[in-house]
């Protein structure tokens, strides 16, 4: 148990923040799985715009860093150029 007002804030807090990113996070994932299942390369690529969009956001907001988000981004890409 928290002593101190601070400590106490600190603990809601956190505890806010830590739904909101597994929230962004678990989004992201369903976006990746999703785009990762599709075997179309028009909605694949629709998809990519999508998913790009949310790593792009989620890495500004500090949520995932911008190297992983780019080498998702990297990845990505190259599996949507793969289907045929």
């Amino acid at each position: 148990m928290p002593q101190h007002k601070s400590a106490r804030k600190r603990v809601r807090t956190s505890a806010r923040k830590r739904l909101y990113n597994r929230m962004n996070k678990s989004m992201m994932k369903s976006a990746i799985k999703d785009l990762r299942l599709t075997t179309d390369k028009a909605a694949a690529e629709h998809k990519y715009r999508n998913v790009s969009a949310v790593l792009d956001r989620l890495s500004t907001k500090g949520i995932v860093h911008k190297n992983f988000a780019a080498n998702k981004k990297s990845k990505l890409a190259r599996f949507v150029q793969s289907l045929g």
